[in-house]
């Protein structure tokens, strides 16, 4: 039987919905805002083996969404099967629905609805030679999603968000990160807070800067645990921040540029403060 929702009750705590005035569809949809993902504390991930990840690496689900194309494949229905045992709904929508969730023509055939997951600034302490990025006033959700991406790649420990930030659970930052938003620990803070995090945390603070006297090729070995500190897209970092820093190195650079892409200064930095920990590509054999 099917409700005036479009909704018909399947197995289980799974629906078969086909309406777009359907409440959990709605709800859903609305994921889409920032102050509906800030009140629900939840966000949405694109594609299976993104909700694969999520579910291996212990993430709350609370809703798992698949198109009729889905039906019959074996590791959608296990993903399915997994989120009824935790728990949470699973909805078997329209491509209409599905294209209206993602807000694209050609979506991907599973979609996730996570709880949002930060890591309390004051529980961190950092020890040996972590790496942590601190990213102050990043409005960009494309260069977030990229620097959570690298630091995923390069083997940071997190990034930490300073002051008003672009929200890293928008849908944005989520596909620009390519599932690296999971492996990725977050924290955010106000300048105040992570400066005062900083005295207690006995860590180094390294920050990039236009007046920066050294070479980022010269930095040598880090001692002890390190926060590499980046500026906002437009105006860098803001005095106090540059003035706490350890040291400030910059980024030479040729041609008529006179600045880098964020996210690509993050991960020339990334790269450089990492690569004695990267694993080498063995030499192929004689």
């Amino acid at each position: 039987m099917t409700s005036a929702g479009g909704e018909r009750r399947g197995v289980g705590r799974v629906r078969e919905v086909t309406s777009l005035a359907n409440p959990l569809v709605k709800d859903i949809r609305a994921l889409a805002l920032k102050k509906h993902r800030d009140r629900e504390h939840a966000f949405m991930a694109e594609g299976l083996k993104l909700v694969i990840d999520a579910l291996d690496g212990g993430w709350t689900i609370r809703t798992l969404v698949y198109g009729k194309a889905g039906r019959g494949n074996a590791a959608v229905e296990r993903a399915a099967a997994r989120t009824v045992a935790a728990g949470a709904t699973v909805l078997e929508v329209s491509q209409k629905v599905l294209a209206a969730i993602t807000r694209r023509d050609n979506p991907q055939v599973v979609v996730g609805v996570f709880e949002q997951r930060y890591r309390p600034l004051e529980a961190i302490r950092p020890a040996g030679d972590a790496l942590w990025v601190a990213l102050d006033r990043v409005r960009d959700p494309g260069n977030l999603g990229t620097i959570i991406r690298t630091v995923d790649a390069g083997g940071a420990s997190g990034v930490i968000l300073v002051g008003e930030c672009t929200d890293p659970y928008s849908l944005e930052t989520v596909r620009a990160s390519m599932g690296s938003i999971f492996a990725v620990p977050l924290a955010r803070a106000g300048a105040d807070a992570f400066l005062a995090w900083r005295a207690g945390a006995g860590v180094r603070l390294l920050g990039t800067h236009l007046a920066g006297a050294v070479d980022y090729r010269d930095l040598g070995a880090s001692d002890g645990p390190l926060v590499l500190v980046m500026g906002n897209e437009q105006q860098g970092l803001p005095e106090p921040l540059a003035a706490a820093c350890d040291r400030l190195v910059r980024i030479p650079q040729a041609g008529r540029a006179d600045s880098l892409n964020l996210a690509v200064a993050t991960g020339v930095m990334l790269y450089e403060l990492r690569r004695d920990a990267l694993p080498r590509t063995p030499e192929p054999a004689p």
